[in-house]
Order: structure tokens, then C-alpha cells, then sequence
């Protein structure tokens, strides 16, 4: 099990997440973070800083966002687990369902 970010991250990345996580696992891509779920520990520190609520337990992810599991996961099919973000930094690149998204307002 793990956790994954859903829409209300694309084009915010408030990165809170990343400095609470502590196994480093959500990586920066373009437009919004991406929880690797190989990496995450499922402790669930990202979820409560998150200030635009979208982080959600794999179980828990509102049905409008289900997709955002498949998102979550495939971003990382190319990269596999490079076994933390911070030595990647941004990753040029985002899922093509999150590209294809038109900006979201602030």
C-alpha cells in the first residue's frame, strides 16, 4: 500500500511533502509531485502538511481522482527507484494524463 498525490497538486507543488517525508520519496516533475510507491513507507507524514489536501491513502483517493493511482505509479516506469528525489531534483517531465490537463487555477 501507498500513498499517491492526486489533481489538486498540479500546478501548486507547495512541496510541504517533500520536507516532511522521511524517506525521500516524492519527486518533482513538471507540473505537480509523484509519490513512488516502491519508496514510501506508507507512514503518512506528507498527508496532514499537504495544504491543498492531495494526498490520499491508495484506498482513500476520491473516485473522481482514481486515475491519479495509475499517474502516481506510471511516472515512474522510465526512472524506476532511484531510491530518493533529492538527488534528482525536477524531473523534466510529467504523466501525459497530468500534460494534458489544462493549467489549474491557483
Amino acid at each position: 500500500m501507498t500513498y499517491i498525490i492526486g489533481l489538486p497538486c498540479v500546478d501548486v507543488k507547495d512541496r510541504a511533502c517533500v520536507e516532511e517525508c522521511p524517506v525521500d520519496c516524492i519527486y518533482e516533475g513538471n507540473r505537480m509531485l509523484y509519490i513512488h510507491p516502491e519508496e514510501c513507507v506508507d507512514c503518512g507524514a506528507c498527508e496532514p502538511v499537504c495544504p491543498v489536501e492531495a494526498i490520499y491513502y491508495e484506498d482513500d483517493v476520491p473516485e473522481d481522482q482514481a486515475e491519479f493511482y495509475d499517474v502516481n505509479v506510471q511516472f515512474f516506469d522510465e526512472i524506476g527507484s532511484p531510491g530518493g528525489a533529492a538527488k534528482l531534483g525536477v524531473i523534466d517531465k510529467d504523466h501525459p494524463v497530468v500534460e494534458a490537463l489544462p493549467p489549474q487555477a491557483q
